[in-house]
């Protein structure tokens, strides 16, 4: 059985001011050659000068400075001591390593994906996500490359997100990619805060930048559009001009205007509705007869 492997966790790291350590070390480059100067036959002043300013010189090799929402790691030989987060010049024994790294946040756009939806229709899709380094330890020691990272890991999240979700069109109360884009967006952030936790980054927010079908079936798409739209338009007409008739009919019927009977009424209401819903504008007829002929 394989043995869960344990993550890093990021630690303070001990590390000094840099300003008092670096006029210590200027005072001490500057005493060596005027000790050597001032007793140049003495060998004992010599090697105390010269040891002085290579004890002064080697102090510097121990500078660093870090910027606001910067950080450093400590390593001795390879084995992490801690992250140091103060801004300003810092200062270490010369014999650890410090590997910086980034806090601020980061913006990504992800590339154009061609994946199948939940009803398995091609669409082309891509996310924008801002994201941050969290912790230091984790990105730095937990993942290969914590950006490249990041990166795969926003493309699987986009993939796996669009097989649950239908472009448009889902059935009652189900959630759609183009319909409820908050939805979708908390979904994705959510998703890709589990799957970028292990090398210590969270995802700040996630959405999606681009939502298309596939050139393929693009054409055939918008024209189920078009459909629905004018079936929705005729569904609206009809509710008015049903309206609009019996409205008429019993403005008449209140007022007395005429007396209609079943068989007129009917004929009324059919070329009410002609009228009120054709797409073409109306040609009166006069009628020198009788209903019945």
């Amino acid at each position: 059985m394989t043995e869960k492997r344990e993550r890093s966790v990021e630690r303070a790291a001990r590390a000094a001011g840099g300003i008092p350590i670096l006029l210590a070390s200027l005072a001490m480059v500057v005493a060596g050659p005027v000790l050597v100067a001032q007793n140049p036959d003495a060998w004992p002043y010599l090697v105390g000068g010269v040891s002085l300013a290579t004890v002064g010189l080697f102090l510097m090799c121990g500078f660093y400075a870090l910027q606001p929402n910067e950080a450093a790691a400590i390593l001795l030989f390879g084995d992490y001591r801690g992250t140091d987060r103060t801004t300003g010049l810092r200062w270490v024994l010369p014999w650890y390593t410090r590997k910086k790294i980034s806090l601020r946040a980061r913006n990504l756009t992800s590339d154009k994906l061609k994946v199948n939806d939940k009803r398995g229709n091609p669409i082309e899709i891509a996310a924008n996500v801002v994201w941050r380094v969290e912790d230091s330890a984790q990105a730095l020691f937990d993942v290969d490359d914590y950006q490249a990272f990041v990166n795969i890991q926003v493309d699987t999240g986009l993939r796996d997100l669009a097989s649950h979700y239908a472009y448009d069109h889902g059935e009652e109360h189900e959630l759609t990619l183009r319909a409820d884009a908050e939805d979708v967006a908390a979904k994705l952030s959510q998703e890709l805060a589990g799957r970028v936790s292990v090398a210590g980054v969270v995802v700040d927010e996630a959405r999606l930048a681009h939502l298309a079908y596939a050139p393929e079936i693009a054409g055939a798409m918008l024209k189920r559009q078009q459909a629905e739209a004018v079936l929705a338009a005729r569904r609206l007409i009809v509710k008015g001009a049903v309206g609009m008739v019996e409205a008429a009919l019993t403005d008449l019927g209140e007022r007395g205007v005429v007396e209609l009977d079943e068989d007129r009424k009917a004929a009324m209401v059919s070329n009410l509705l002609v009228v009120l819903c054709a797409d073409r504008e109306a040609q009166p007829v006069v009628n020198t007869g009788t209903l019945y002929g």
